[in-house]
């Protein structure tokens, strides 16, 4: 039966240049494979060794990468190895099936956010009326399913985080805050539902499963073994789950053991 690998991107897998964590001596660092270029400006990273683990990885077991990036987000990472047949974007809101959102899911989901939480509008609205333009740089929606702000980290306070978090809370909506954006989802909004359904799609029995942020805590609960690298929300809250393993990498040396790890649970 196949194994199924859903791992977030963003700090698990992939990294931008200030999220490398190149504590060596320079002459010792690794090798660097540029995987993402935004407006002519490459953005995101990973080792080349752990290039080459991803290419071995997509020959050995279904590699879905599960991510809360939007699609048009998403499909700029030039991943190295078989180009995956099934990719989550928008924390769960899309599944991608060769590139092509499943309208069927895609439909399914917008209705159970309308059931069971408050609308985007009011959230949006709230974030407008109370983000400080001192540290606010940006209000985004994404995909009409969930809101982030692009903030000056530094300045965020976080007294207004843990404020927005219990005023989302009553709403069924989530707030998780990782480098530079804050992101307010709806709870039913999960990487883990959408898994589930590739999982079952594939036929997977076995799901393995990375990642670095409160976001992805339901994926890591959900799957049968998870790993999270020494960096990001998980870790400083110091999250566990059954099967978790806590990695001590950080940075982007991280996104390789991890995927040194996917092959060996998954051979």
């Amino acid at each position: 039966m196949p194994v199924l690998v859903a791992s977030d991107l963003d700090r698990t897998l992939i990294y931008s240049a200030s999220a490398l964590a190149l504590t060596m001596p320079d002459a010792r660092a690794p090798r660097l494979l540029c995987v993402e270029v935004h407006e002519s400006r490459p953005l995101s990273f990973m080792t080349e060794t752990a290039a080459g683990l991803l290419t071995e990885l997509g020959d050995t077991a279904v590699f879905a990468p599960t991510t809360t990036r939007t699609r048009k987000q998403y499909l700029r990472i030039n991943l190295p190895g078989p180009a995956p047949k099934y990719a989550i974007c928008a924390n769960g809101g899309h599944i991608l099936v060769d590139g092509v959102s499943d309208q069927d899911w895609h439909a399914r989901v917008t209705a159970r956010l309308a059931d069971e939480c408050a609308p985007l509008a009011e959230v949006e609205e709230h974030l407008a009326a109370s983000a400080d333009p001192l540290w606010l740089r940006k209000q985004r929606n994404a995909e009409e399913l969930f809101a982030y702000l692009v903030v000056e980290r530094e300045l965020l306070p976080e007294e207004w985080v843990k404020e927005l978090a219990a005023w989302a809370e009553n709403r069924g909506w989530t707030v998780s805050v990782q480098g530079r954006k804050l992101y307010a989802v709806p709870k039913p909004l999960t990487k883990s539902a959408a898994v589930r359904e590739v999982a079952r799609r594939t036929g997977a029995e076995l799901t393995l499963a990375a990642g670095d942020s409160l976001l992805d805590a339901d994926l890591l609960l959900a799957a049968d073994r998870g790993w999270r690298p020494g960096h990001g929300e998980l870790a400083d809250t110091e999250f566990t789950a059954p099967g978790l393993t806590a990695l001590p990498e950080r940075g982007v040396l991280a996104g390789e053991r991890i995927l040194r790890e996917f092959l060996k649970a998954s051979g």
